[in-house]
């Protein structure tokens, strides 16, 4: 592994490990209008939301690194302190990435990228009409982290109206993962769509408590099929299958595994681990267990 000190590193180079290594990253597309008025659209990926009570969103329109110049939004920002932080889906991407082109200011992304100006409810600047979630804003503080070019400057927002797609709602009334479309900033000139596709679930340890990677038995452990993602994966298990449990799996599921295999243990246990890593990629996790427990009850 490369072990390298920042200072060191151009800072263009710096950036591009930086931007190369920290993603996907959300995209904030930030509306704000200027001291006469004018409207100005543009992204930042440097974004993220970071508090719920209050609901706070930060974004940072970084000084250029090439000429240390500030962006107009945050010129914007400085002198009208509101914003709407509209959010990117894939039907909009090529939109958004016009709107990013370095136009002169008071001149309308709006129109340069062809979007419908809504006008929003308790802030001046309007909303994207094309975006499927738009966060109207105050902001409550813009912190400068630095003077040089590619210093961020942290723009930190007070969501006080939302407007969300209907047909986005599931039948809990969330915003559902896979129609929202959403799409993330990579390095380079490289974005990520997070459809239905690239994403997965993983059920989140709040109210539950993994039994943990030291609590595998050792023979598991030791696998040479299970990655030690997998492992991680079988920890999260709160409790593991009880005997009668295993039984019943293995007479139902593996029994024909069992009685062609049963002369050879080291040929039983690889299938039995390689059956049990393709349920975990199922999230069937319970199965998993049982698949493996099976072979010590063999």
């Amino acid at each position: 592994m490369r072990s390298i000190d920042p200072k060191s590193l151009a800072i263009p180079v710096l950036h591009q490990y930086l931007l190369g290594a920290v993603g996907p990253r959300p995209i904030a597309f930030a509306s704000t209008i200027d001291e006469d008025g004018n409207d100005n659209l543009a992204p930042f990926s440097f974004f993220n939301v970071f508090s719920a009570n209050p609901p706070i969103l930060i974004f940072s329109p970084a000084r250029s690194g090439r000429t240390n110049e500030t962006k107009d939004t945050y010129n914007n920002v400085k002198k009208h302190a509101e914003v709407v932080i509209n959010i990117v889906n894939y039907p909009m991407v090529h939109q958004m990435s016009l709107a990013s082109s370095p136009y002169a200011p008071g001149v309308s992304e709006f129109t340069k990228a062809g979007f419908t100006a809504l006008p929003s409810e308790k802030v001046k600047p309007k909303r994207v009409g094309e975006s499927p979630v738009q966060f109207e804003c105050k902001v409550i503080e813009v912190k400068e982290l630095g003077t040089a070019g590619g210093a961020g400057n942290l723009v930190i927002c007070e969501v006080v109206q939302i407007h969300i797609q209907e047909d986005l709602f599931n039948a809990q009334g969330q915003i559902d993962q896979k129609k929202i479309d959403l799409v993330a900033r990579m390095g380079g000139n490289w974005y990520c769509r997070a459809d239905e596709h690239s994403m997965f679930e993983i059920a989140k340890p709040i109210t539950t408590c993994g039994i943990g990677y030291d609590q595998i038995p050792a023979d598991i452990l030791k696998s040479e099929i299970l990655s030690a993602n997998d492992l991680g994966q079988l920890g999260g298990i709160e409790e593991l299958p009880d005997e009668t449990e295993v039984n019943e799996h293995k007479l139902l599921e593996l029994s024909d595994l069992f009685v062609s295999l049963e002369n050879d243990s080291i040929a039983l246990e690889k299938e039995l681990h390689l059956k049990a890593k393709a349920l975990l990629k199922e999230n069937k996790l319970q199965e998993a267990w049982m698949t493996l427990l099976a072979f010590n009850n063999g």
